[in-house]
């Protein structure tokens, strides 16, 4: 029962922040040149953060992204099960969220500005799949080895930690918006790249695998690194 409760509140996080992550980006999109819309996402991002941290964080941990819950096994934080059982419920979650958005933007007949449930893409990168993963790595890395400092056994930032995780996502936002959309979570690209593709747009769907290798490699470097500064030996 206790993984359960875990299961579904990764769940509940990550609908969270498909819906008001990617529905803040569909209603006011992206556009880096007149920055208010990219500015807003990358906030409305970082704040589920901050908010689903002193919400569901004393359940689950509050990952409510594959990559980071990769990056606290490979550093001994939880078992191969537990963290197939947050994968699977991260997806559902995410999923879900997209279909939320499908259901609010359709009955409302409001138009999605970014075309696609706010999914990722490598518009800014010129369709260069390569440039695509580099940019997912690096921001990973940078978002997961925050993660893993702030929440180190050696940490002392008290109940600071997720505003410090929050911030740090809409920091990556800020670069990554104008050239990936920002990912760093295979979840929140998996769910809206489905609901396009169900929709007609299979656009989203074929660089998705771009936003699944690239997060889940940046969170295990992370990983790597992390643990050979933190120790002793």
């Amino acid at each position: 029962m206790k993984d359960m409760k875990k299961y579904i509140a990764e769940c509940i996080g990550t609908l969270t922040l498909v819906v008001l992550g990617c529905g803040t980006a569909m209603l006011v999109g992206c556009d880096a040149e007149k920055g208010g819309g990219y500015i807003l996402t990358a906030l409305a991002f970082g704040l589920v953060i901050v908010g689903m941290a002193y919400c569901v964080g004393n359940i689950s941990g509050c990952h409510i992204n594959p990559a980071v819950s990769l990056g606290v096994l490979m550093s001994g934080g939880m078992t191969v099960k537990e963290f197939v059982g947050y994968v699977i419920s991260q997806c559902i979650g995410a999923f879900a969220g997209a279909g939320l958005l499908a259901a609010i933007f359709g009955l409302g007949n409001v138009t999605d500005k970014t075309g696609g449930f706010g999914s990722n893409g490598l518009g800014g990168v010129n369709g260069s799949a390569a440039a695509g993963l580099l940019v997912e790595i690096v921001l990973t890395f940078v978002f997961v080895m925050v993660i893993l400092g702030v929440t180190s056994k050696k940490a002392n930032h008290g109940s600071f930690g997720g505003l410090i995780i929050g911030w740090t996502l809409v920091l990556v936002h800020i670069l990554g918006i104008g050239l990936t959309g920002t990912s760093v979570n295979p979840a929140r690209s998996f769910g809206p790249a489905v609901v396009a593709a169900i929709s007609g747009n299979t656009a989203p769907i074929a660089c998705l695998w771009v936003f699944i290798v690239g997060p889940l490699v940046g969170a295990a470097l992370a990983a790597v690194v992390y643990k050979f500064l933190e120790s002793d030996k």
